[in-house]
């Protein structure tokens, strides 16, 4: 007798496939360089808020590739995909990594700068 709960195919149940963030808005119409400044300051507080400098670094570079590339980062940083946008994440230890839409995708209300 076989174990009734197995399944071939089904692999490791914590790889996500990850996908583009759906479309946000946000509060206030913001030009593109200050949405490079909120990066900036994200990525350079990030680290203080817990988690490993190098799955902060993985996120990072993930953020910033097409989405089969971010998927190879992630997976070989052994990073856990909570939320299939990468707006939660986890490393093997358990640590939480959370990122915000604005480091993952441009807002709808982007305006051109003056």
């Amino acid at each position: 007798m076989g174990c009734a709960g197995s399944t071939p195919g089904k692999g490791d149940g914590n790889v996500k496939k990850i996908r583009k963030p759906k479309p946000w808005k946000h509060p206030q119409p913001i030009t593109k360089s200050q949405l490079e400044q909120m990066h900036e300051e994200f990525w350079d507080t990030a680290p203080h808020y817990g988690g490993s400098k190098e799955i902060w670094d993985a996120l990072k570079a993930a953020t910033k590739q097409d989405l089969t590339f971010a998927q190879a980062i992630v997976d070989s940083a052994g990073v856990i995909v909570q939320s299939a946008d990468l707006t939660i994440c986890y490393d093997e230890r358990g640590a939480k990594y959370e990122l915000p839409k604005y480091v993952l995708s441009e807002p709808t209300n982007l305006i051109p700068e003056i």
